[in-house]
């Protein structure tokens, strides 16, 4: 699998089988759609499935799947600033920029920051610590110009 892209839909199933649970027509569904939006809250997945009608879902069973996934490490969570939880389908390491205004994520790849981080967290102690990984957030809101990040 390409360290930078999310499982696609065959290695999806592979996760799931690992993991003992059947490829349902709802959690194709649910990873379909955050296969095309990245970041997205349960509203936006259940919008994009009741769009494309790929699966009959109610916001309920499409958070509860969101969040099986992400217990399970398949899927990453961040909850925003407006109390909402949004799900990342990329769990590699990146950095996320998070839009204060609109509430939304994006990627931010940077493997020479990230290695640069890792590097310098393996020299440092927290007594009592172990440290596991790191999770960083940028935060902004949009210019009057557009850049991308």
């Amino acid at each position: 699998m390409n360290t930078h892209k999310c499982p696609n839909m065959e290695e999806y199933k592979t996760l799931l089988k690992k993991h003992s649970l059947k490829a349902t027509p709802q959690r194709l569904a649910v990873h379909e759609a955050m296969m095309s939006l990245g970041h997205a809250c349960a509203d936006m997945v259940t919008e994009s499935i009741k769009e494309k009608g790929t699966a009959k879902v109610t916001l309920a069973s499409v958070y509860n799947i969101l969040t099986h996934m992400a217990m399970l490490g398949i899927y990453h969570y961040r909850l925003s600033a407006n109390n909402k939880m949004y799900f990342d389908v990329n769990t590699f390491k990146h950095i996320h920029f998070y839009d204060k205004d609109n509430h939304t994520f994006r990627d931010v790849i940077d493997d020479e920051l990230v290695q640069l981080i890792e590097s310098h967290l393996s020299r440092k102690r927290v007594r009592g610590y172990k440290i596991d990984g790191f999770d960083i957030q940028l935060i902004g809101r949009p210019s009057r110009k557009k850049y991308s990040v």
